[in-house]
């Protein structure tokens, strides 16, 4: 029974896919991405009530349901990302090697910490948590997190100061 519902379902949607996405990209102002999803959200809600319209007009459900999510989509605005047709060139940096080095170099240095100003020094400034949950992440009062972060700070400055200047 199953199998001769997805084989109908199957048939049904290669036989109407280029026309049903012909109706959806009209209803989407040509918007060929917004046009796919819109099938696609048509054709599943099609798929979950298949053995009811399957012998009557499944494509009058399908153009309904189109018509409907197409309208319901124009309403809501969308600030966020956009489909593009060609991707964006994307700003390479000069040399990978320099930012690998840079990021070895600061794990070494906080190697070297003890771990109480480690965990301070990462949660503080590289989670960004705020002194209250960094001192409850360690378990310890606000004033001993805060004097482990000071201290790994200025312990990692002294540190990355005798790689980057040996003399001073």
């Amino acid at each position: 029974m199953e199998q001769a519902r997805a084989e109908g379902f199957d048939g049904f949607v290669a036989a109407r896919w280029s026309a049903l996405f012909h109706l959806a990209r009209l209803l989407c102002g040509g918007d060929l991405h917004r046009a796919e999803d819109l099938l696609q959200e048509a054709l599943v809600k099609l798929w979950f009530v298949w053995p009811k319209v399957a012998d009557e007009a499944p494509e009058a459900y399908v153009r309904k349901v189109l018509a409907r999510a197409a309208a319901r989509s124009a309403r809501r605005r969308w600030w966020g990302e956009r489909p593009v047709a060609q991707l964006p060139d994307l700003p390479q940096p000069e040399d990978v090697s320099a930012v690998v080095a840079e990021r070895s170099r600061l794990e070494e240095a906080l190697a070297q910490l003890t771990p109480g100003q480690r965990a301070a020094v990462v949660l503080r400034y590289y989670q960004d948590l705020p002194e209250k949950q960094v001192a409850a992440a360690l378990g310890c009062p606000v004033g001993t997190a805060r004097s482990h972060a000071t201290r790994g700070v200025a312990r990692l400055r002294r540190l990355l100061a005798d790689v980057i200047d040996p003399v001073g």
